[in-house]
C-alpha cells in the first residue's frame, strides 16, 4: 500500500481527511454488502404505530463508503466543539416517525445515517437528494448539501444551520 501524500489534493479539507483516515476510511472504500444488510433491516422494521423507513440510493451509497466509521474531530472546532460521530443507520432504527415527519417538512424522503456520539447523541439523517441533517432534543439542523460537506461540518466544528419551522 502506498503511503498517503499529504501534499496531494484531497477530496476533503486536510483536518477532515486526517480524521476520516484515522477512523479507517480511505479513497475507494466501499462495503456494499454491509450497506445492503442495513437497507434490509431498515425496510423490515416498522414502529408499533406502523411507521416504516424508506431506503434510497443516496443513503445506501453513504453507508457503503462511510458505514461503520467512528470519527472524532481533531482539536478545537471552528465555531463549536467538533462532534464525534458514527455512521451506522441502525442508530436511527426507532426514529421512523421522526424521520417521516422531517421528510414531510422537507418534501423529501429521509433515512437514518448514523449518530453524533458525544453529548446529546443526535441522530444523523440523509434525504433522497443526499443532504444531511442532525436531529436532537434542541431541533433539526442542516449539516450539508452532501455527506462530504456534512462530515466537514461535524469534524471541523462548523456551526450548522438550524432548520426553520416556517413560523
Amino acid at each position: 500500500m502506498r503511503a498517503f501524500d499529504r501534499t496531494a489534493a484531497t477530496r476533503f479539507p486536510v483536518a477532515v481527511d486526517a480524521a476520516l483516515r484515522e477512523a479507517g476510511w480511505q479513497p475507494g472504500r466501499w462495503d456494499i454488502r454491509q450497506a445492503e444488510i442495513w437497507a434490509d433491516a431498515l425496510r423490515a422494521h416498522a414502529s408499533p404505530a406502523g411507521h416504516e423507513h424508506t431506503v434510497f440510493p443516496a443513503a445506501v451509497e453513504a453507508w457503503a463508503e462511510f458505514g461503520g466509521l467512528h470519527v472524532a474531530g481533531p482539536g478545537p472546532g471552528r465555531h463549536i466543539a467538533p462532534t464525534p460521530l458514527v455512521v451506522d443507520p441502525m442508530r436511527g432504527l426507532h426514529m421512523a416517525r421522526t424521520l417521516i415527519d422531517l421528510g414531510r417538512a422537507l418534501e423529501a424522503e429521509v433515512c437514518p445515517l448514523g449518530a453524533e456520539t458525544g453529548g446529546a447523541g443526535a441522530v444523523l439523517a440523509i434525504d433522497s437528494e443526499g443532504r444531511v441533517y442532525s436531529i436532537d432534543h434542541t431541533g433539526d439542523w442542516f449539516l450539508g448539501r452532501d455527506v462530504d460537506e456534512a462530515l466537514a461540518t461535524l469534524i471541523t466544528g462548523t456551526r450548522p444551520a438550524r432548520l426553520s419551522t416556517g413560523a
